[in-house]
């Protein structure tokens, strides 16, 4: 199994006069979790001992869900960098931001990232190859966090990973790097002319396990819907890695546009 974090979880700054009691008390998860999932321990720094400013992983039981929880100052850019996407993406998921230069401290934002297990053996350099992301863009999404950093990372860290996206079109399921079969669902957000997204899926033998597939999302442009699907099969892969294609096409001149791929395994 793929130690993918199933829970709701809350990437925190932590505030003047918090402890590790307060923020699980508050938000959510147990102290020893925070304290695994944080790395606060030594060698990296004493027990328990938090400062603001620090960036917090906190897991609470629940859907598979990554939610950033403003903190005072803070810009939607900021936000969008620290994630790999657009201002625009996270607007189109957040329906409760009307305008992208007001947001609210404590405002919680859904975000398209997913939160990784770190297991013995791994570094950051092999987690960020296996998902597709650069281990600079791994250092972004986990910047000002506790025991981070580019040579070290530690059994039972939780590792924030940004899901890959375009401006345009948000894949939150499947994750990039893990198994797919058919009749698993394809889903995500896209902003779309008529609503209209399309998928295929192909081996490393440039193979099309899949042909050409067409979806509907729930609005069609200006709006970002959301989008869910089957996963239909075509032929049998003659490998075992491959890549998804989710996309739009122009409407004026037919051409792909808009495109994420990410790296599967059958």
């Amino acid at each position: 199994m793929m130690p993918i974090v199933d829970g709701t979880s809350f990437i925190y700054s932590v505030k003047q006069g918090d402890t590790l009691y307060s923020i699980a008390s508050n938000i959510g998860g147990t102290v020893p979790l925070l304290v695994e999932s944080n790395a606060i321990y030594p060698p990296i720094t004493d027990l328990y001992s938090i400062f603001p400013g620090q960036i917090l992983v906190i897991s609470t039981p629940g859907n598979r869900k990554v939610n950033h929880i403003v903190h005072r100052g803070e810009q939607l850019h900021q936000i969008a960098q620290r994630y790999a996407t657009s201002v625009d993406l996270l607007q189109g998921i957040n329906s409760q931001i009307q305008n992208p230069d007001l947001i609210y401290q404590n405002q919680t934002l859904h975000v398209p990232a997913f939160i990784y297990l770190v297991e013995q053996g791994d570094t950051l350099t092999n987690i960020a190859q296996r998902f597709g992301v650069s281990p600079s863009t791994l250092l972004e999404a986990n910047q000002n966090r506790p025991g981070i950093s580019p040579d070290i990372i530690y059994p039972g860290y939780q590792l924030i990973i940004p899901l890959p996206t375009s401006n345009n079109i948000a894949v939150f399921q499947p994750l990039p790097g893990t198994p797919i079969q058919e009749g698993l669902n394809l889903e995500g957000y896209a902003r779309a002319f008529e609503g209209t997204i399309h998928y295929r899926i192909i081996d490393q033998n440039n193979k099309k396990v899949t042909e050409e597939r067409s979806t509907q999302t729930t609005e069609g442009a200006p709006a970002y819907g959301k989008y869910s699907t089957a996963i239909t099969f075509d032929r049998q892969p003659s490998t075992q890695l491959g890549e998804l294609w989710v996309y739009t096409r122009s409407a004026r001149d037919g051409s792909i546009q808009d495109l994420v791929q990410l790296s599967v395994i059958f």
